[in-house]
């Protein structure tokens, strides 16, 4: 099917334009015509530069997802037929990108597909989270209850991956900046003083050798040094994605000093995030852990909720696998026990969740506070000790002079 861009004017002779999707042309005109529309202009919608290079479409955020799926809510609440609620979502979509989505998600709809196996075919735009929970909507008539839920949990998720980007853009700005200016004096500022130094004749300290050969090696061969670096993280990027390779990385993470009990507290949070969101929408213990093993984002993590998976598929209580595990903190454990005993496992999670949602701000802003020292002092050693190095001999100079 095609896409075509309609104008024309509604029964009131307000100006109304949109596309339409449709085999051919006339059959598009006949479309818009029955929806009350007096045709001014159908014409086929021109290939955009992201049908060729699809690498340049719009990302597509995780606030687009949210409002998306509100809105949906609310339609389906509303009592609106599922392809009218996706036909006027795709229509007000301003993401080119998210708006392709939509209209293929209508389109196998329309087809006979169920909304969940329609969505099941965007896995990078919806995670299996988002599908297993709309197919228990759809099983259990709640579609609405769920969207919003839904939404709920993008949001929640979305604020605690910005925390966390937040607290390592500092940082890692810093650094960057600090390379740059360590780069630049290393290449076009000692050269000035090896130069002035070697016409003086003056014995050097040691400390002004070192830096000297740092300028040289850095200038002559700093090309290969970038090609070096750019090998090397991408073999240590190409080795991560092996099964082999994200189990050691995802080990020395969560075994890192600080970064590590950060890690921790965010696997937590989302773990029981995500668990409590699924139990509280109908969803299974069993398929629930099975989502959740499958959207941790630590392979350590994920082995350790499969292995704790297969002791509750066993008839064991939740809470002692999980304890089993040395992954999660006694705590944690603890208040899961204690809400399986009553009967209230998903509201628990929740409450567990938003306990951790405030840990993961605190350890975020201890964090925060801990690297602005320690990047200063490291800012103030480096840049601090080339320019004793160069400054050096000019004071022995001087003291010769002087003499």
């Amino acid at each position: 099917m095609a896409i075509y861009l309609w104008s024309g004017k509604d029964r009131s002779g307000k100006k109304q334009k949109g596309e339409i999707e449709s085999d051919n042309l006339p059959l598009a005109r006949q479309m818009v015509i029955r929806k009350g529309i007096t045709v001014k202009d159908v014409k086929l919608k021109p290939k955009s530069l992201q049908d060729y290079l699809p690498a340049m479409a719009a990302k597509i955020k995780d606030k687009d997802k949210v409002i998306f799926v509100r809105q949906f809510a609310t339609m389906i609440d509303a009592g609106l037929p599922l392809v009218q609620c996706l036909d006027i979502l795709q229509e007000q979509q301003e993401n080119a990108n998210f708006k392709r989505v939509i209209r293929q998600i209508k389109k196998n709809v329309e087809e006979g597909s169920t909304l969940s196996d329609a969505i099941k075919n965007h896995p990078k735009v919806f995670d299996n989270l988002f599908h297993n929970l709309v197919a228990a909507g759809e099983v259990g008539g709640i579609l609405d209850v769920i969207l919003n839920r839904l939404a709920i949990y993008i949001e929640k998720m979305a604020k605690l991956k910005k925390k966390v980007k937040g607290a390592l853009t500092y940082p890692a700005i810093v650094v960057s900046i600090a390379v740059i200016v360590v780069a630049v004096i290393l290449i076009f500022v000692i050269p000035v003083f090896t130069k002035l130094f070697t016409d003086a004749g003056v014995k050097l300290p040691a400390m002004t050798l070192i830096v000297m050969n740092l300028s040289d090696f850095v200038k002559n061969y700093i090309h290969w040094a970038i090609l070096g670096l750019g090998l090397a993280v991408y073999a240590l990027r190409r080795f991560g994605k092996t099964p082999k390779g994200r189990l050691l990385f995802d080990r020395m993470f969560l075994r890192a000093p600080v970064f590590g009990l950060l890690l921790r507290k965010i696997a937590v949070a989302r773990f029981t995030r995500t668990l409590g969101t699924m139990l509280s929408s109908g969803v299974p213990i069993l398929d629930g852990l099975e989502v959740v093993a499958a959207t941790a984002g630590n392979s350590v993590i994920e082995n350790a909720i499969r292995k704790a998976r297969m002791s509750i598929s066993e008839g064991r209580p939740v809470a002692e696998p999980l304890a089993e595990t040395n992954v999660f903190p006694p705590m944690v454990t603890q208040m899961i026990a204690v809400g399986e005993a009553t009967g209230a496992l998903d509201n628990m999670l929740t409450k567990i969740a938003d306990f951790y949602d405030e840990e993961v701000d605190t350890a975020v802003g201890n964090l925060t506070a801990m690297l602005e020292p320690l990047l200063i002092l490291f800012l103030g050693v480096t840049i601090g000790f080339l320019l004793v190095a160069m400054y050096l001999p000019i004071f022995n100079l001087a003291d010769v002079v002087g003499r």
